[in-house]
């Protein structure tokens, strides 16, 4: 079910559209998607689980290209974790949700490492440009890594597909 509402962007107060809408996930639960954008900028979108909240932690070993299409679902309120990268993604006040899959997490964290060399110092320099070639060793399946999901409000997950042997 999709519903749209107009209402003032909380930035500029230009009327905009805000969209509402309901999913089915296999294998999982109905979610509650809400998204806006204005042309000022301003942007904003969350996932909610439609079911009971109770606090999540998933763990999944990225061993495969098989694991790369494990579904993730990230609430605003997530927190991911690759520690053999290093890397940790923090919930907070402007944090946005998404429903990905391990590759586009992957994909995420290679674009973030993008934007800091520019910028980067000759030691950070080093330091992303290794992470960005250990997440294209773990895309071909040459390097193992473990994603970690963790959620307080239970409004992010791992979605594995149980019918491929992977629940």
């Amino acid at each position: 079910m999709r519903n749209v509402l107009r209402a003032p962007c909380p930035v500029c107060g230009k009327e905009i559209e805000y969209i509402y809408q309901t999913e089915d996930i296999p294998y999982f639960s109905e979610i509650l998607i809400e998204s806006a954008t204005c042309p000022c900028g301003w942007r904003m979108s969350d996932a909610f689980i439609m079911r009971e909240g109770v606090p999540t932690k998933d763990e999944l070993t990225v061993e495969s290209e098989d694991d790369l299409s494990v579904r993730v679902v990230r609430g605003s309120a997530g927190r991911i974790e690759v520690p053999e990268l290093g890397v940790e993604i923090k919930p907070g006040p402007a944090a946005e949700s998404f429903i990905s899959n391990v590759e586009g997490v992957l994909d995420r964290i290679d674009a973030v490492l993008d934007m800091a060399l520019k910028t980067a110092g000759a030691e950070e320099r080093e330091r992303c440009l290794g992470i960005k070639d250990q997440i294209a060793a773990v895309k071909r399946g040459e390097q193992k890594v473990t994603l970690i999901i963790e959620d307080e409000t239970g409004n992010s997950a791992l979605i594995r597909n149980p019918e491929d042997g992977n629940e």
